[in-house]
């Protein structure tokens, strides 16, 4: 795989999860990152820990994707420590599980400000900067958006609008040498489906089931896959959605 040396990555949402898994794959490829993160500041800095303990360059960086002030200071933060933004994963999101009667509009303003207005925010934000020739962008969607899981509608419609604007953003931005790509990941051990009870649940079960390759995701099956997308490798790469579930679908 090509080095990201010379890269500057920012991961939204990375102080846990599948966002901390991908922070970790991007530094041992060279990338400098910085670690988002809305409220776990202590996940955020084992995070960093983890990667400068193997000598790798990481700082933690508080903001709320889905406020364009905070998402402006996230970028001038990230320059500040590494220079221009190449790299940027979306990842930070809300995930709504509930009966569509239960969907209220707070939530569906925390998910859709979150899920979607803090990528378009991001990828402007990325864009904005005139002193890059190239970059990748890899959205975080899920594999929701082909299963069509119950009691998921607010969380499958907002990363479906996630997966549209990849597809639309590649085509605007491509002409300056920016990729924008999306991953859509199926079910996954994290500490945030723990907290939901997912693992060892029925349900948990009912996908292992369905999955041709036999098992739950981890966040270490992301984190290479967006590595690779952020690099030269992938340089013939933009426009897709890479469905990445285990084969589930």
């Amino acid at each position: 795989m090509s080095s990201n040396n010379a890269r500057t990555a920012i991961v939204t949402g990375a102080s846990k999860g599948l966002g901390a898994g991908v922070a970790k794959a991007l530094a041992e490829t060279g990338a400098a990152v910085v670690v988002n993160y809305r409220g776990d500041a202590a996940g955020a800095e084992r995070v960093v820990a983890d990667i400068t303990g193997k000598g790798g360059r990481a700082i933690a960086v508080q903001a709320d994707v889905a406020g364009r002030d905070d998402v402006r200071r996230l970028f001038d933060r990230a320059r500040e420590a590494y220079g221009p933004v190449d790299v940027l994963v979306n990842n930070a999101g809300v995930a709504t599980f509930t009966p569509l009667s239960g969907i209220t509009e707070e939530q569906f303003q925390r998910t859709m400000a979150t899920n979607l207005l803090g990528t378009i925010l991001s990828t402007q934000a990325l864009a904005a900067q005139d002193d890059i020739d190239s970059a990748s962008i890899i959205n975080v969607s899920t594999a929701g958006t082909v299963t069509h899981p119950a009691y998921a509608a607010l969380y499958v419609a907002s990363k479906s609008a996630v997966n549209a604007f990849t597809v639309v953003a590649a085509k605007e931005l491509g002409p300056r040498g920016i990729r924008v790509n999306a991953i859509m990941p199926g079910p996954s051990d994290t500490e945030g489906t723990r907290t939901m009870g997912y693992a060892g649940s029925e349900q948990q079960g009912q996908d292992i089931a369905a999955t041709p390759l036999g098992r739950t995701g981890t966040p270490d099956d992301y984190g290479p896959l967006v590595a690779f997308l952020a690099s030269e490798d992938a340089r013939w790469i933009t426009g897709d959605v890479i469905l990445a579930s285990g084969g589930l679908r």
